[in-house]
């Protein structure tokens, strides 16, 4: 016999609140992606025109950034989908996946802007550094703009991603600026491809820590800020608990915990109360709203008698 709970607050009104954030998080995803989209273009167009690898990829960064923020956006629609017969948990972990695909398109784009970097270290080209200037400047204005929208969001894993490739973008457009003032200053052109790889280093640290962050949560470790141990000291300290085992607390999604454990009773008599105070302080005092919970009693106690005595055939 097991007990369930997973909360959508009294009645329905979790679920009215968990799906207003969700449609506000696709909105804030697709302003961003349309924002991102609109200049991608014209960032590539100049970085051909320029010759400037900074420009480049940048301008490649935000076509995938373009990409993240649709796969996002869709993630972000698919996770208000309610719990069907095939997909128990609904799709909440659309986020989590989506999360995983970004932090690769990230390492992807990163080996090609490595590997274009250190041919043209090696055989250095012309570059416009005005025209990189000016376009770099209206491209880190864009992406502020969109990290502003984004930060503003819920702060899920799959916002967090989009928001990384955003912030990568800025760093782009930073580096670009760079170039742009050194090449007109001095004429050094190699600065472009030196900055970029700069720029890579750093969003390859990002994306590395992102990546791991997700793994850990598709392979159901525990949530970083909870404490296994405490988690079942908590449960054992319960009226009528003797033991805990067998406990497990993983994530979901971003904000929903879950956890399951077979608690020994005392007497199986005292199981709605100890289920009620489990439920409640789980809830409490590690914000896992999703419970299920077995109860267990020695087994040398019989759990039901027999009204007669035994007959002999």
């Amino acid at each position: 016999m097991a007990a369930h709970k997973h909360d959508h607050g009294a009645a329905s009104g979790h679920g009215a609140g968990h799906s207003h954030h969700h449609t506000a998080q696709n909105g804030t995803l697709i302003v961003a992606l349309l924002l991102t989209l609109s200049f991608a273009g014209v960032e590539a167009v100049a970085g051909w025109w320029s010759g400037s690898l900074a420009l480049l990829a940048d301008a490649a960064h935000m076509v995938t950034d373009s990409s993240a923020l649709g796969l996002a956006a869709a993630a972000a629609w698919l996770a208000r989908r309610p719990p069907s017969m095939r997909h128990s948990y609904g799709l909440v972990r659309a986020e989590v996946l989506a999360a995983l695909f970004n932090s690769l398109l990230m390492l992807v784009l990163i080996g090609f802007i490595v590997r274009e970097a250190l041919e043209r270290v090696g055989t250095p080209r012309d570059i416009d550094g005005g025209t990189v200037i000016g376009v770099a400047v209206i491209g880190l204005a864009i992406n502020l703009v969109v990290a502003w929208v984004l930060s503003r969001g819920e702060h899920t894993l799959n916002s967090r991603a989009a928001l990384l490739h955003v912030l990568g973008d800025a760093l782009g457009s930073v580096a670009a600026i760079t170039a742009g003032i050194v090449i007109v200053t001095t004429g050094w052109t190699p600065i472009d491809p030196l900055l970029s790889l700069l720029v890579a280093a750093l969003i390859l640290f990002s994306a590395l820590r992102l990546l791991r962050e997700v793994l850990h949560v598709l392979m159901e470790g525990v949530p970083g800020h909870v404490q296994l141990a405490v988690v079942g000291r908590d449960l054992a300290r319960l009226p009528g608990v003797r033991r805990v085992h067998d406990l497990h607390v993983w994530t979901l999604s971003s904000g929903t915990l879950a956890l399951s454990a077979h608690l020994e009773l005392r007497d199986l008599a005292d199981w709605p109360a100890t289920l009620a105070a489990a439920q409640q302080a789980m809830e409490a005092q590690h914000g896992i709203s999703h419970v299920t919970l077995q109860p267990e009693v020695p087994t040398a106690a019989p759990l039901v008698r027999a009204p007669y005595p035994p007959v002999d055939l």
